[in-house]
Parts: structure tokens; sequence; C-alpha cells
């Protein structure tokens, strides 16, 4: 039997364990409207076409964990476009250690922007080589307050037959993602051949030797190789920290307490390893002394637009021009998930 239940204006259809929306007429209002899926953790991809028959909209897409996937985009009055997204649902939806707690069930998606309007959204399992991020809070979905990681940008820098799988998880190290059972131990398994892993980590290694660093990186990137996977290297991202001189500090650079140059360590790493390396580190150092220490303060959180003073983390704008610098990267390294950027 058939269950119909109303989420926000839209009634949700479920059959057979697969949900798809019936009728699914959007509003075109500044109020988002949201859509809620009764699913099981896994892949999915979402069908929707964005646009009012009545109305001027503009519409963007968020799943989950505020994953942006597709930014805001105009349309006229009768004006519809179709599109196809890839998402990626787990428990808990944003980090995998539930420091926001497990979210909510099943795959939710949001319409964003200031009229946003969508008709027949539609689910469906889907199975397409996956992405997965193994990092630290430089890169997490974000589920509460001002925070944005750059691989919560990233789904809307990709085209459709991709999955972003984010295990991003605040607070961790290289020693942390192998000894806590819910982040390395549990993405492992998930890893199936052909899927890539981006690994950024080095920001919260703080006072971790240079030789335990190395050890720890190459546990995870042989780890990725025993599934079939491909481990890809990734430099963290530059802290907002400037000298007098208008050049980046070396605590800015991610060098460590003890002196550790973690950046130039991962490069070295990279290539004794003969892994494809992302350098998000010279990226986004080279973009931040281009624009200056002022300039450079809405790439992070502030005071005067989030509440708040943060020299690492990054404001959604600043974690949609990171997830830039990687995709650059990507390409660079020519990198099979370079074929779906947009």
């Amino acid at each position: 039997m058939s269950l119909v239940r109303l989420t926000s204006r839209v009634a949700v259809l479920l059959v057979a364990g697969l949900v798809v929306t019936e009728g699914g007429a959007g509003a075109a209002t500044a109020a988002a409207v949201d859509y809620s899926f009764t699913v099981a953790p896994g892949d999915y991809e979402v069908t929707l076409t964005k646009g009012s028959a009545t109305q001027a909209a503009q519409t963007g897409v968020q799943v989950e964990a505020r994953r942006t996937m597709l930014a805001p985009v105009s349309t006229r009055a009768g004006e519809f476009r179709r599109e196809v997204l890839t998402v990626n649902v787990r428990s808990p939806e944003s980090m995998p250690t539930g420091e926001e707690g497990t979210g909510t069930p099943g795959l939710q998606v949001h319409l964003t922007g200031s009229r946003p309007a969508a008709v027949n959204v539609s689910v469906a399992p889907v199975r397409r080589p996956r992405l997965f991020v193994v990092s630290d809070s430089t890169a997490s979905d974000w589920l509460k307050g001002p925070k944005r990681g750059w691989a919560q940008e990233l789904p809307q820098l990709l085209r459709p037959g991709i999955v972003v799988a984010n295990y991003a998880d605040s607070g961790e190290s290289t020693g942390s993602w192998l000894s806590n059972p819910r982040l390395f131990a549990t993405v492992k398994p998930l890893i199936q051949p052909g899927d890539e892993v981006l690994i950024q980590l080095a920001h919260n290694d703080k006072t971790t030797p240079e030789s335990t660093f190395q050890a720890n990186l190459g546990k995870l990137v042989d780890g990725v190789r025993q599934r079939g996977g491909l481990p890809v290297l990734v430099t963290p991202p530059v802290r907002h920290q400037f000298g007098p001189d208008g050049k980046l500090t070396p605590t800015g650079l991610i060098v460590n307490n003890l002196g550790v140059d973690l950046p130039a360590v991962i490069r070295d790493l990279a290539g004794k390893l003969h892994v494809p390396l992302i350098d998000l580190t010279a990226r986004s150092q080279a973009l931040l002394e281009r624009l200056g220490e002022s300039a450079s303060w809405p790439l992070y959180l502030t005071v005067q637009h989030d509440g708040v003073q943060d020299y690492a983390h990054f404001s959604e704008y600043g974690g949609t021009v990171m997830a830039g610098l990687v995709t650059q990267g990507m390409a660079e390294a020519q990198l099979p998930a370079a074929a779906f950027l947009r």
C-alpha cells in the first residue's frame, strides 16, 4: 500500500521502498521548499525540473547537510530546466563521528535562491563512481552554524555521473583517522575499484613528528589501494594568518608546532608513493597573498558577516572558492574525476 505524506507543499509517495513526488508543483516564493525522501543510506539520483509556469524564479539546490549541488539560477515564467544530481546519503548526514548529531533520516532536498521553484522531483537508487573525501573540518559537511567545508561545496562543480562521499570530520589528524573506528575503518570497506579518494589531512597534526606523519599517510594510501581505489594526496588549505610583510606566516602555511612543513612532506610523499597530488596549499597561498590580508577575509568567517572571526574555517563563498581550486588541481593531475567537471 502506498503512503502519502505532505512535506512543505509537496505530496511525497512511498512505493516499494522508492520515493517519488506526486504532482510536485513548486511554489515560486521567497521561502525555500523542502523535500524529504524515506530512503536508506546509499547513492541516489535526484531528478528535478527547476522553474515555474507562472512566475520568474531563482532556484538552487542543497541536499542533506547543506551540500551545494546547484547554485541558484534564474528562469523566466514558463521556463524550465531539468537537472539530474547524484547524491550520497549516509548517517550521520554531516560528520561521521556525529559531532552535530545524526541529522534527519533519509534524503533531504532543499531549494535555495530568492524565488525557488521546482516541479517533478524524483529519486532513484544508482551506482556511480565515488569521489571520497578523507579530511578534517576544512572540508567537512557542516550541518549547523556558519562554517562550510570545501568538499561541502564541491558537488556543484561536478556534472552528474560521479558521487561525492564526504567523510571529512572536524578535529581529525592522520593518527585519529587511523585509530577511530568510525573513520577509515568505516570508509575503507565502502571503497570499490575505480573510486577516487582525496586525502587532505595536516591541520590537526600540530605535534605529529615528520616520520609519524609520513607513516600515517602511507597507511591511508595503502588502504585505498588495497580496495582498488585511486588515492590522491591533497595539501591543506592555508590559514588566514599574515605577517607584517603581507605574506602568510609559517603557521598560516601549516608548519606544525615541531617545525615540520607538513605540505612539503605531503608533496615529497606523493612523489615517493607515485600518488597524484593536488597542491591546495600552494594554490590557496597564491590566492590569499594576491588578494592581501583585508580583501581575502571574506573567504573565511568574520564577525561582520558570521558573528565570529575564524582564520581556519570558510564561509560559503570561501568554501566554494577552495572547491574551485581543488577542481583546478584535479584537472591538472588528470584525475578520472576531472572528466565530470562542469
